[in-house]
């Protein structure tokens, strides 16, 4: 097949995948990609958008994002897409049930001047048709932080450059579930005597290092006991937990995040034993890190 070919197969599966969408056909779990992190801030050279929507919007039709006049992704309810321009003036539109006049190729309703180095944060706005919405960083990391990829559909905006991140030294802090909360725990009441030692312990080193305005990102994991969703949820409570616990102790709350991926990553794999050494066994998957990335 030569290079044509190729590309008119691409364009009629995407049209066909689209379609789909908008006659509200089920949505195939693979055009969902990775879970929401964040890969850094680009080099002064680039700046990134990260344009999402949430399953607050309603409405089965995908939202057709265009950076210029020119395709860029098709957002379903729980999607993000993430690309980046060179700095300069740029326009964006997003627009739900937008064919077959595709109004957002034209009506960019976003234009501003992207600034080299920055990233923009803009979501689907829920009341005018799915158009973009500019969003303050600390609120777009909180609405983010349960949504995925949108990977179905492949840009052709041709303003979209690969992204280049400033490298950034991370440093993971991994603390052991079993230390900081009682068994199958989470809430604040439930944090043991040597886990509050442990985080007052980590909040004194990052004050000597005068890394308490670094940001900050809390991880909970959980082992594979139980179901997903329960799994999932007991995560975040114990990273929201852990959250609090920093705040309480002077960080500002504006430079941490904190999320869940519940049994999703585990360490180590324990599929046999009674259900105590089960629970012995999996020790390692149960853990909280806070990650802490320098100032960019």
């Amino acid at each position: 097949m030569n290079t044509k070919q190729q590309a008119m197969t691409l364009m009629l599966l995407v049209t066909a995948a689209l379609s789909a969408f908008s006659s509200r056909a089920a949505v195939d779990s693979r055009a969902f990609g990775e879970k929401w992190h964040s890969q850094g801030s680009p080099g002064s050279e680039q700046a990134q958008v990260i344009y999402y929507r949430t399953t607050a919007v309603s409405g089965a039709d995908a939202a057709m994002v265009y950076l210029d006049g020119e395709f860029q992704a098709a957002l379903l309810p729980g999607m993000y897409t993430r690309f980046c321009v060179t700095p300069g003036e740029h326009s964006l539109g997003a627009y739900q049930n937008d064919a077959p006049d595709y109004q957002g190729k034209s009506d960019q309703a976003f234009r501003a001047a992207f600034k080299g180095g920055k990233t923009y944060y803009v979501r689907v706005d829920s009341q005018h048709n799915g158009r973009p919405q500019a969003v303050r960083s600390a609120e777009a990391n909180e609405e983010l932080k349960t949504l995925r990829l949108q990977k179905h559909a492949l840009s052709r905006a041709s303003s979209v450059v690969a992204c280049a991140y400033n490298a950034s030294p991370v440093v993971d802090y991994t603390f052991s579930s079993d230390v900081l909360f009682n068994f199958a725990r989470a809430g604040e009441a439930d944090v043991k005597p040597a886990g509050r030692q442990a985080i007052t312990a980590l909040v004194g080193k990052l004050k000597r290092a005068q890394q308490t305005q670094n940001r900050i990102e809390i991880i909970g994991y959980t082992d594979p006991i139980g179901s997903d969703s329960s799994n999932q949820q007991l995560g975040q409570q114990r990273a929201d937990t852990v959250r609090q616990q920093l705040i309480n102790q002077g960080i500002s709350a504006a430079n941490i995040t904190a999320r869940s991926m519940g049994s999703s990553q585990p360490l180590v794999l324990c599929k046999r034993g009674s259900q105590q050494e089960k629970i012995a066994c999996n020790a390692p998957n149960r853990r909280v890190i806070i990650r802490v990335e320098a100032p960019r």
